[in-house]
């Protein structure tokens, strides 16, 4: 029977996960890998077993945020379990990985064969829709340094207490540019709360960051506990 890392998955009854099974592809993803692109057709569903994924939106002049970020804890191309082929938002992985593939297609027929998988996959998507909104909220009422408290504790929820986080895409993540991500991780350090490296950053202290980023952090994290896992 089919084992994983992915947590969603294991939350599958026995039945469901023997339905997968025969379906899926455990794949190697690499840092920068993309895994759709905006306006194309998405091919293949991603259940994330380790790393982290992001999800950006551009204008038309190439300017773009980070509206959400995916790990172990769900999947990559939510806009096929909602039946529909494509997406404004472009995926791709802000660090290695190790994946479960499964083709557009054949989720959709899963779906359709288990009312329990269904519910499961669609819970899911209502918790990163709740990602989406906080992280609107954080953008617009909270400042640079809680915002950055807030994707880094994110990201360290992802990953281990080394982040493979660029000062590009820490602008990316934030909406702004690199002085301004700068001065940020220089006060975060100086708190004594990260130690930032070339492409590399370190959490010292993870409480610290949660009392910075104060309630911008948290709120999809316990709706993930709440409907995902029945905490």
């Amino acid at each position: 029977m089919l084992t994983t890392e992915n947590t969603l998955l294991q939350t599958l009854n026995d039945a469901d996960l023997q339905m997968l099974e025969p379906h899926v592809e455990r794949i190697a993803l690499e840092r920068g890998q993309d895994l759709y692109e905006a306006f194309r057709p998405i091919e293949y569903v991603y259940f994330m077993e380790s790393g982290l994924s992001s999800e950006i939106i551009r204008n038309n002049a190439g300017k773009g945020i980070e509206v959400g970020c995916v790990g172990r804890e769900g999947f990559s191309g939510l806009p096929v379990v909602l039946g529909v082929d494509q997406t404004p938002h472009h995926g791709f992985m802000q660090s290695d990985a190790v994946a479960l593939r499964m083709p557009a297609d054949v989720v959709q027929k899963a779906m359709a064969a288990s009312p329990a998988l269904s519910r499961l996959l669609l819970k899911f998507v209502h918790v990163f829709m709740t990602q989406i909104a906080t992280s609107a909220l954080a953008d617009g009422r909270y400042g640079v340094e809680q915002r950055l408290a807030r994707w880094l504790l994110m990201s360290h929820d992802r990953l281990s207490d080394t982040l493979p986080l660029t000062h590009e895409f820490l602008g990316l993540m934030l909406g702004v540019r690199r002085p301004s991500v700068t001065d940020a991780l220089h006060l975060l350090e100086g708190k004594q709360l990260i130690r930032a490296e070339r492409g590399l950053i370190t959490v010292r202290d993870r409480k610290g960051l949660e009392e910075l980023a104060g309630d911008a952090y948290g709120v999809p994290e316990a709706e993930y506990r709440r409907v995902i896992l029945g905490q």
